[in-house]
């Protein structure tokens, strides 16, 4: 995986105050009142720190914002961050704070004193998010500055302990991010299955299907998509088994295009080098599957990915070809382009059939119509269940991830009639998201609750966010830990 900055949780010193190396930072609350550690930062700075909270500058700050002092008298420390926050801030405006001093640390170490902090853990958890980098194909990357970070609190091992799930859900992003952020001639359907299989060693019980084993299954549809590449098709199945052993398990199913030329309705030129990103949908059902097992959840999820590249050839799929799914409907390939719902229509087909999921969320990067209606800011949310979407929204809300939810109408569903098939795989231009959400409806049993998430606008982005550089974000990844947690785990989770 990528580098990231350790985190270690250790006992408030004063003494260490004066003579860490690298960054310091201290918390003062939005009123000005200093925490212990700031008294001390005060005094060794000969009064410095209450010559700031009495300027005008600080009259104008809001929570959360970091200001630095650089190279602060009194004291061995290269900068001094002065961290703006209630004793009581929430989750979120916890981990934001703590995501913005790792953003200022840049991997250099720091010394976080915040014993008057409630929630130290979810500013840990900001840091461990935001301390990401991927830079595994830099070969003139500098490793001298590598640090780590350290959080002084009043109680470390309980903080350790609070903080220990929400590590590993960040690690869990990181994941998510690593594969999101690799290039194609890297992340094959090959490489990526076994990143997957590794993950075992979790106790994860992991399946890889080949295309023998699809083509058994008769899955037509998804099988289409890759004819293609020379890289084979597969699924794999990630089986984590930590409720009661009769519980209908929470099914996950991921897109897993790990590169998308469009096929014979090719893409154009500008821009093609981001469809290494195609995969993202995969990408967070790997992550969350990963973060459930380290933080050895208390429930029963089974995440399953389609993995496949598509590619123009001479064996690719062609715009008027007709394929058979999985489940015995015909589609008419009206746009090579709109691959994705081909193959998450086989694989949800197959979680239903195998599985009998209690409900089922399937992720892709899917439509970039879903970008021109919510920007970057949401990811398009589509359910045919009030309670279940409604559990969701409510977990993404909590994690602070974008979620907006969609309509669904017979209307919509009548735009994907074809004249020679059961179905065509688009329904042109208006409503584009929608209907793509449409398509995969047909493939969801009667009684299942299940939503659709499209995340084509939130999976990457070209500018840096709260929590990670540009590139790969790992949406997704903590809401839907959240909700596992919160509607799926049989008993407490420790």
């Amino acid at each position: 995986m990528a580098q990231h900055t350790p985190i270690r949780f250790v006992p408030v010193d004063a003494d260490a105050l004066e003579t860490a190396q690298g960054r310091v930072a201290i918390m003062v609350t939005p009123d000005g009142k200093m925490s212990v550690s700031a008294r001390r930062i005060n005094r060794l700075t000969r009064g410095a720190l209450n010559r700031l909270v009495e300027s005008e500058r600080f009259a104008k700050v809001k929570p959360g914002d970091v200001i630095t002092m650089a190279w602060p008298s009194g004291m061995a420390a290269e900068a001094l961050d002065v961290l703006v926050i209630a004793k009581n801030a929430s989750d979120i405006e916890a981990r934001k704070a703590g995501a913005a001093l790792a953003r200022l640390a840049a991997g250099k170490s720091v010394l976080v004193s915040v014993a008057g902090l409630k929630r130290a853990e979810s500013l840990a958890m900001g840091m461990a998010l935001r301390t990401y980098e991927f830079n595994v194909h830099k070969t003139a990357e500098d490793d001298s500055a590598a640090g780590e970070y350290l959080v002084a609190v009043a109680k470390p091992e309980e903080t350790e302990a609070a903080a220990a799930p929400m590590l590993a859900v960040a690690e869990g992003v990181h994941m998510t991010r690593d594969l999101v952020n690799e290039p194609a001639n890297v992340l094959t359907t090959t490489e990526f299955a076994n990143r997957l299989d590794e993950m075992s060693a979790l106790g994860l019980e992991v399946e890889v299907l080949d295309e023998a084993a699809l083509e058994k299954l008769g899955m037509g549809s998804l099988l289409c998509v890759g004819q293609g590449s020379d890289s084979p098709s597969k699924v794999v199945v990630m089986n984590w088994k930590g409720g009661d052993a009769d519980d209908a398990p929470l099914a996950l199913v991921g897109k897993g295009v790990v590169f998308d030329t469009g096929g014979i309705s090719l893409k154009p030129a500008g821009g093609m080098e981001d469809m290494t990103m195609d995969m993202g949908g995969a990408g967070v059902v790997a992550g969350t599957m990963r973060a459930l097992a380290l933080r050895k959840a208390k429930a029963n999820v089974v995440g399953l990915v389609g993995l496949v590249e598509n590619m123009p050839s001479g064996n690719a799929v062609r715009p008027g070809d007709v394929v058979t799914s999985m489940k015995g409907d015909t589609i008419e390939v009206i746009n090579t382009d709109a691959e994705g719902r081909l193959v998450l229509c086989d694989v949800l087909w197959y979680t239903q059939e195998r599985f009998k999921p209690a409900g089922i969320i399937d992720l892709a990067t899917l439509t970039g119509a879903i970008i021109i209606g919510l920007g970057h800011e949401n990811a398009g949310v589509f359910s045919n269940d009030d309670a279940f979407c409604k559990s969701f929204l409510k977990a993404a809300e909590a994690e602070g991830e974008g979620a907006w939810r969609m309509p669904l109408g017979k209307a919509y569903d009548d735009m994907l009639k074809s004249r020679v098939a059961d179905m065509k795989n688009v329904g042109g231009r208006p409503a584009g998201s929608i209907t793509a959400a449409q398509f995969l409806q047909r493939f969801i049993k009667d009684g299942t609750p299940w939503i659709h998430l499209d995340i084509a606008g939130v999976a990457s982005v070209k500018t840096a966010t709260d929590y990670a550089p540009k590139g790969a974000t790992g949406w997704g990844v903590a809401a839907l830990s959240r909700l596992v947690q919160d509607a799926y785990a049989t008993r407490d989770e420790e």
